[in-house]
């Protein structure tokens, strides 16, 4: 996958998502998303127009809950950025 080639597709994708609220939305978090959720399990090399409808088909719902469980997974309540966020919400 070249994924310069993508690029306006996931940009585009991005700008979506942050018109939707998902203000922390980035390509990487994108990509890495479409890579663990769409894309581990293919095991034969997509086309480019493939590669774009699933960018483009990529729901707000998915993206956040890939935030989510990747958040989980970097326990970082005790840190100090994790203790001034404790601090902000209590």
């Amino acid at each position: 996958m070249d994924r310069k080639q993508l690029m306006p597709a996931l940009q585009s994708k991005v700008d979506e998502l942050k018109l939707l609220g998902y203000e922390q939305a980035t390509i990487e978090d994108v990509w890495n998303c479409l890579m663990v959720k769409k894309w581990k399990k293919n095991k034969e090399e997509k086309r480019l127009f493939e590669l774009v409808n699933d960018i483009l088909s990529l729901r707000a719902s998915d993206y956040m809950a890939y935030v989510v469980q990747k958040e989980q997974k970097h326990d970082h309540w005790f840190t100090e950025e994790g203790l001034s966020e404790l601090e902000q919400l209590f």
